[in-house]
């Protein structure tokens, strides 16, 4: 007798059908993340790009010319600079090709730091005209993140007169706290800034836990639009290392809002 082939169970047709949609799931999103790059520097194209649409498009062959392009890093980054010394509040200038990070205020350098580490997204090295346009406008804070407070908080109770006033001696706790922070800018571009001491045990995996929130976010963002058969939005990130004293220093210092010009 032939024996009649046995249909599986309903319970392993779900587990199957639910690990067939999840797999498709992730093929979809691995496609368009992989596209998210591309279409993040087409934009930059756009937006920053020769105008082939003008009489007298320039020429090609100058637009890959080494010398050219060395000038208009020069005139970018003044160009940047100038725009924010206008202005009567403190900005910085991250400068990638001599590893400095200056805060200025009406074009006078107040404080320096040494980039210890720095490491940037490959596609702020590719379209190196596109790229340089967009470096001759300075970038606008939309929003941070980082471990410490902006302004430390201090609790003080008034005194009832002279005879019981005590000046502040209320030592500042983040003293003892791993300092990093990362800047998402208005045009997406992201500037992560870590301290790079290890002072005491835990800072490193302090710094990994809080790069590693931030990935997460992004990519819980991307999943999202994945749904939604969207290309997830690609953040272009700039991320550099310095002493912690100065990357507390630089946090407080910018304002809300503030403005950061980059000479790469």
């Amino acid at each position: 007798m032939k024996q009649e082939l046995q249909s599986p169970p309903a319970g392993k047709k779900l587990h199957i059908f639910i690990l067939t949609v999840a797999v498709i799931f992730m093929i979809i999103h691995l496609v368009l993340s992989m596209s998210a790059p591309e279409k993040k520097l087409n934009e930059l194209r756009t937006a920053y790009g020769p105008d082939k649409n003008i009489k007298n498009p320039p020429d090609e062959r100058i637009l890959a010319d080494p010398t050219y392009l060395a000038l208009m890093k020069e005139k970018a980054y003044y160009q940047s600079r100038v725009t924010m010394a206008a202005s009567d509040s403190i900005y910085m200038t991250v400068n990638l090709a001599d590893s400095t990070v200056n805060l200025e205020i009406g074009g006078v350098v107040v404080h320096t730091a040494r980039i210890l580490r720095k490491r940037i997204s490959s596609i702020l090295q590719r379209d190196e005209y596109a790229i340089l346009n967009m470096l001759s406008s300075p970038f606008t804070i939309a929003s941070d993140v980082s471990t410490i407070r902006k302004e430390p908080l201090m609790i003080k109770m008034a005194p009832r007169d002279t005879s019981e006033y005590q000046p502040d001696m209320i030592p500042d706790t983040t003293d003892f706290e791993p300092v990093n922070f990362i800047l998402l800018m208005e045009n997406g571009l992201k500037l992560h800034v870590y301290q790079d001491e290890k002072l005491k045990k835990g800072d490193n995996f302090h710094r990994f836990l809080f790069d590693l929130r931030d990935r997460l976010e992004t990519t819980a963002a991307s999943l999202s639009r994945t749904i939604t058969f969207r290309v997830p939005e690609y953040y272009p990130a700039i991320r550099i290392r310095l002493a912690r004293g100065d990357v507390k220093r630089i946090y407080r210092a910018l304002p809300y809002r503030g403005q950061i010009g980059i000479y790469r």
